[in-house]
């Protein structure tokens, strides 16, 4: 922390001193921070109007970066174009602008970049969505109109999502606002795939690829959901009627050829495809069918002889009956076997799932899975099918879509990532590049160490539309056509390479660019070298599910250079049962509606003229009845800043609740409150004190609270300050969230006001010489307590911008001149370590717990008095028998604050002076030097109150143990450091300290009524 003399010097200024940081504030907000007093209650809502234009303007006028100055740039994730943003949005970007606001305050010049991404299937599949309502499908507009109408919907959303950013607290620069489809990223995106192309890293070729049948176009393989399925399960897929059973396999027979009478069984999945089937194959040393190499079968619908093939690869002799059917044109593996074999081809399902081909007649057209149940019934005719039995399997969903891919052979653009993904790997691996949390390591070696080439073309017209030309003209022969394609920046580019090709002149005609567009991630991949930023940045923050591979990959090839050295990932945001948020499902949390809250019927509203079809929307609608069945309550940015970060470990995940966000607003409401607390008595003071004071200067008279708030004040910021850095590290911001909260909650606002409250509303109206000290001891007092307040609205700026911003902006009118002239907090010096070792007080810290536990076992005695004696008496006499003068002398100072608080009147005394024998007393060891005494009146019910609470507490005793011994098993188990999220830890650590205290306090009352049972 900065505690060096000049910057605690404090004075309290005149009223009709202005402040040159005020006149830079918008007249709104002049208005509200300096004319008006701080409103009663916390209106969240009131609070975050305005400082959004204002961090906008104050950016702009500090936009002339300082050369001396050392750089920090982040580059935001952009987000789809799709509609509104959600709650993982609002993490990333919380995460994001804490990181810049934190290292702004520390000096550094700083360079966020903001986007927005096309996101080519999304944004498509919602457009057309939206056209079909109005009964029009986008080959009724053609492509170009299309693609107007869908950068209409870019206009409209993007706008509002860069609005919704700014609610929530960003300080973003639009004029680095990038789009991945605007002209800039164009351009990269069509040199790119130019320079890779000439590398020889980009290629087309005729694969098997992974097809959704009802978006109608070709994914990668992460595209693509792994679905288990464990029992018979059906699933209704987009654009059916009718659920498609999954989870069982199907055995039909083959009879073999010139064996009448004689077959081979055979399990599938998928009977659909046998049209397609061109072989069985069966293990070589699989002695069962030792008869039938070289053989053939009999093709069920066909009757062609189709060939017994060999193959120890694809045939697992254990698994089912051991024989395989193989269609090469419908499975990856069967495509292998057919290669090896060199077996036809003979596909049987269109683009659409739709049966096509060498099917029979009744077949052609025909829906897939119709297919499925047709077929099954013909077999049962010809009495070749034997059965389906349970089977749990896995199947592989389109993750845009839902619906089951389709394995296709289809020649697709392909970039080759074998060398690239074996760099990337490789430069995690020798500490190139670092990520954070470390078990995310082990994702990013398995996928890079297994990678694929990467199919990049997409069958869809919204996106970049591939710089591939084909030539299309008479004059070249037809063993040309199929490497007939010229990769070009332009037309003109690629008309100059086709004559220097085929030497002959061409015209635009002759070319006919490529109808598909790229994948989104290729263009994405590029950002950190197109986007409108410093290059390479200083480190990668995103979501762990996103493809941070892509940026290592592609700039290497292009830049030759690493895009960043540090990859921070957060944790996947769930609902609080942990399930995947889902429009379909209704358990999406609109950050908007967090923040400004909504009732059951807006949010059921806005389900109902979404996106959603109808089967969806009624899932999701029920899910927000059960789930929020009194709406969300107006909680505010800060809140959900405070909540987001707050789940910040190193979990995999965070399974959010509502109820937390509505926690941390009673927090900003404390927040809030405490500072309204101190305004008033520091306006008060500003007349009659004129004189600076260094705090320094004045350690001495200071009370033992005021050391002991400076000491906690400056060990909490130790922790934060290590926090934020390990945050920086890691994106662990949870424990500086935590040393926050503790210090201003449970530190400052529970105890050091409430301790304050007896010096700063004394009245001082004479002029003795206690006069005089008194006086110093509310300078002091007030002087602390405006330096923990403006200090910690430093420590919570980044975490929670809006709040501290109004109240920093309020105390910073009684600061001294080098810190009032600052327009904003952000231009205020974040705390650190140096030069805080002066106010580490273990001394003052120490004593004054003892008063603290001696003010809780009052609090525990006085409630055990109402217990026994059913009396509820304020200002009741309590005795605090002292084993030491020095003790005495201690609480002396503390007498009233502490009777105030326990609301009781306490006689001080040492242990030394005896009492009336007669008189039953209930006794408490607060301390090893300190006992609490409180005499019981004599009644007829006495006993059996007393029996009672000793029933009582004894419960709670046996309770809060067994919890105790419960908590720590689970803690000593094996794995738990491993394997138990880190949250979960934290949570449980505090609760067994929590339990102990409460443990130890329990006995204590215990001893106590047993102690006035036997007197």
């Amino acid at each position: 922390m900065q505690w060096c003399r000049r910057a605690t010097c404090w004075r309290l200024k005149e009223p009709t001193r202005f402040h040159r940081s005020l006149f830079s504030l918008p007249d709104s907000i002049y208005e509200r921070v300096r004319r008006k007093p701080l409103a009663a209650n916390y209106d969240p809502i009131a609070v975050e109007s305005g400082w959004t234009q204002f961090w906008q303007q104050e950016l702009s006028d500090s936009g002339k970066q300082k050369t001396s100055q050392r750089l920090f740039s982040l580059l935001l994730p952009p987000p789809n174009i799709t509609g509104s943003l959600h709650i993982g949005h609002a993490l990333t970007v919380t995460i994001q602008d804490a990181l810049i606001r934190w290292h702004r305050m520390q000096g550094k010049n700083v360079s966020w970049i903001p986007g927005l991404d096309h996101a080519g299937i999304a944004t498509q599949s919602v457009v057309e969505r939206n056209l079909l309502k109005k009964d029009v499908k986008r080959h009724d507009l053609g492509r170009e109109e299309f693609i107007q109408n869908t950068w209409s919907w870019k206009k409209r959303f993007g706008s509002r999502i860069l609005d919704q950013m700014e609610q929530l607290g960003t300080r973003l620069d639009r004029q680095k606002l990038y789009f991945t489809l605007d002209e800039k990223r164009s351009h990269a995106v069509k040199m790119a795939f130019v320079q890779l192309y000439e590398k020889g890293l980009i290629f087309r070729q005729r694969r098997m690829i992974n097809w959704c049948p009802f978006l109608n176009t070709a994914l990668s393989d992460v595209e693509v959901e792994l679905k288990s399925i464990e029992k018979p399960t059906r699933i209704l897929l987009p654009g059916s009627m009718t659920s498609v059973e999954f989870g069982v396999i199907y055995r039909i027979r083959y009879e073999v050829a010139g064996h009448p009478g004689t077959y081979l069984e055979v399990d599938t999945t998928r009977p659909e495809t046998i049209f397609g089937d061109v072989a069985v194959a069966i293990h070589p040393q699989d002695a069962r069918y030792e008869a039938f190499h070289r053989g053939h079968v009999i093709h069920p619908f066909t009757k062609d002889r189709i060939p017994i093939v060999l193959d120890d690869t694809l045939v697992d002799m254990q698994l089912g009956t051991g024989v395989v059917k193989v269609t090469p044109s419908h499975d990856a593996n069967d495509f292998e076997c057919g290669q090896r074999h060199e077996l036809p081809e003979r596909p049987v399902l269109d683009q659409k799932g739709c049966m096509y081909g060498q099917v029979p007649s009744e077949y052609l057209g025909l829906d897939r899975f119709k297919a499925r149940t047709q077929v099954i019934e013909d077999l049962e005719r010809m009495n070749l099918y034997v059965g389906k039995v349970n089977h749990p399997t896995t199947i592989r969903i389109c993750s845009r879509s839902g619906d089951l891919i389709e394995p296709l052979l289809m020649p697709q653009w392909f970039i080759s990532v074998h060398a690239m993904a074996k760099r990337a790997s490789s430069n995690v691996r020798e500490g190139i590049v670092d990520i954070e949390p470390k078990h995310h390591m082990s994702t990013w070696f398995h996928f890079l160490d297994n990678a694929h080439d990467w199919c990049i073309s997409r069958q869809l017209w919204w996106g970049h539309r591939i710089p591939a030309y084909r030539v299309q003209s008479q004059r070249i022969s037809n063993a040309d056509h199929d490497d007939a394609w010229i990769v070009a920046a332009s037309v003109e580019e690629a008309l100059a390479q086709a004559e220097k090709k085929y030497k002959q002149p061409f015209v635009e005609a002759d070319l006919v660019q490529d109808e598909d567009v790229l994948d989104t991630w290729f263009s994405s991949a590029l950002l950190p070298l197109s986007s409108n930023g410093p290059y390479p940045l200083s480190l990668m923050e995103t979501g762990s599910d996103i493809l941070f591979f892509w940026f290592l990959t592609c700039e290497y090839q292009l830049s030759g250079t690493i895009p960043f050295k540090k990859i921070l990932l957060h944790p996947m945001v769930r609902d609080k049962s942990g399930r995947k948020m889902s429009k379909s499902l209704g358990n999406v949390m609109d950050p908007l509606h967090v923040i400004h809250g909504a009732t059951l019927e807006q949010l059921l509203h806005e389900v109902k003229h979404g996106n959603l079809p109808d089967r969806e929307r009624e899932i999701a609608e029920k899910t927000l009845r059960q789930e929020f069945p009194n709406g969300l309550p107006q909680c505010g940015a800060d809140a959900l800043r405070l909540t987001l970060t707050s789940y910040l470990q190193q979990g995999r995940q965070i399974n959010i609740d509502v109820n937390r966000v509505i926690s941390y607003r009673h927090i900003c409401n404390k927040i809030w409150n405490a500072v309204r607390y101190a305004l008033p008595l520091l306006k008060a003071n500003d007349q009659c004190l004129t004189e600076r004071i260094a705090l320094e200067d004045v350690r001495d008279q200071m009370t033992i609270s005021d050391r002991w708030i400076l000491s906690r004040l400056v060990s909490a910021a130790y922790e934060i300050v290590e926090a934020c850095n390990l945050g920086l590290s890691t994106n662990r911001f949870a424990s500086s969230v935590a040393a926050i909260h503790q210090f201003f909650v449970q530190d400052l606002c529970d105890v050091y006001i409430e301790f304050s409250k007896s010096i700063l509303y004394q009245s001082h109206t004479d002029t003795s010489a206690s006069d005089c000290d008194a006086k110093k001891r509310k300078l002091c007092a007030l002087t602390t307590l405006l330096e923990c307040l403006e200090c910690s609205m430093r420590l919570l700026h980044p975490f929670a911008p809006f709040l501290t911003e109004e109240l920093w902006q309020r105390l910073n009118l009684y600061k001294t001149s080098e810190t009032s002239d600052l327009n904003s907090i952000l231009s205020a010096a974040y705390p650190t370590k140096e030069n805080a070792k002066f106010w580490i007080d273990v001394r003052a810290e120490t004593s004054f717990e003892i008063v603290l536990d001696v003010l809780r076992g009052l609090r525990s005695l006085v409630q055990t008095f109402r217990k026994v004696t059913g009396l509820n008496t304020n200002k009741m006499g309590v005795i605090l028998a002292c084993k030491d003068i020095e003790m005495l002398r201690m609480l002396q100072q503390y007498k009233h604050s502490i009777e105030s608080q326990a609301k009781v009147v306490i006689h001080l005394k040492l242990d030394t002076e005896k009492f009336a024998d007669s008189e039953a007393i209930l006794t408490y060891n607060a301390t090893n030097k300190c006992q609490v005494l409180i005499p019981v009146p004599k009644s007829k019910d006495i006993m059996g109150r007393v029996a009672a609470e000793a029933e009582r507490l004894d419960k709670r005793l046996g309770k809060c143990k067994m919890t105790i011994d419960q908590l720590t098993l689970q803690v000593k188990q094996p794995h738990y450091a491993s394997q138990v999220p880190e949250d979960v830890q934290a949570q449980s650590s505090n609760r067994l300290a929590k339990l102990k205290i409460e443990l130890t306090a329990l006995r204590k009352s215990l001893d106590a009524i047993e102690f006035l049972r036997q007197n």
